[in-house]
C-alpha cells in the first residue's frame, strides 16, 4: 500500500517559518515529479510548488516564490517544502502529492496518483 505522510504544519505567528515534510512508504519518490498543494478554508485546490524526479527543476507559484523553497531528498524518500515570511493568507491544508503528468497538477486531489492526508498551517498571531 502506498502512503504519503505529510507532517509540519502548525500554528505559527506571521513572518515565521515552517518545515513541512512528506514521507513515502510503498514508493520510490525518485521515480516521480513530487508537488505541494493546498487547500484554505472554502477554497479550491492551489498548486503551490513542484520539483522534478531528480531535483534539478523547481517551480513555485507566483504567491510562493522567494518565500517558499521545495526540496527532495530521494535516499531518504522524502519531499519537503521550507516556508519563510509566512502570511495570513498562507494558512491552509498542504499535501505532497505525484501527478499522473509531470507539469499537469489537477485542481482536485484524487485527480492525482498518489497523495497524503495533509498537515494544517495556520498563520495567526
Amino acid at each position: 500500500e502506498v502512503q504519503l505522510a505529510e507532517s509540519g504544519g502548525t500554528l505559527v505567528q506571521p513572518g515565521g517559518s515552517l518545515r513541512l515534510s512528506c514521507e513515502a512508504d510503498g514508493i520510490f519518490l525518485v521515480a516521480y515529479e513530487m508537488v505541494w498543494v493546498r487547500q484554505a478554508p472554502g477554497k479550491g485546490l492551489e498548486w503551490v510548488a513542484s520539483i522534478s524526479s531528480g531535483g534539478d527543476r523547481k517551480d513555485y507559484a507566483p504567491f510562493a516564490k522567494g518565500r517558499f523553497t521545495i526540496s527532495r531528498d530521494n535516499a531518504k524518500n522524502t519531499v519537503d517544502l521550507q516556508m519563510n515570511n509566512l502570511m495570513p493568507q498562507d494558512t491552509a491544508m498542504y499535501y505532497c502529492a505525484a501527478p499522473y503528468n509531470v507539469g499537469h497538477y489537477p485542481t482536485r486531489l484524487n485527480e492525482y496518483q498518489y497523495w497524503g492526508q495533509g498537515t494544517q498551517v495556520t498563520v495567526s498571531s
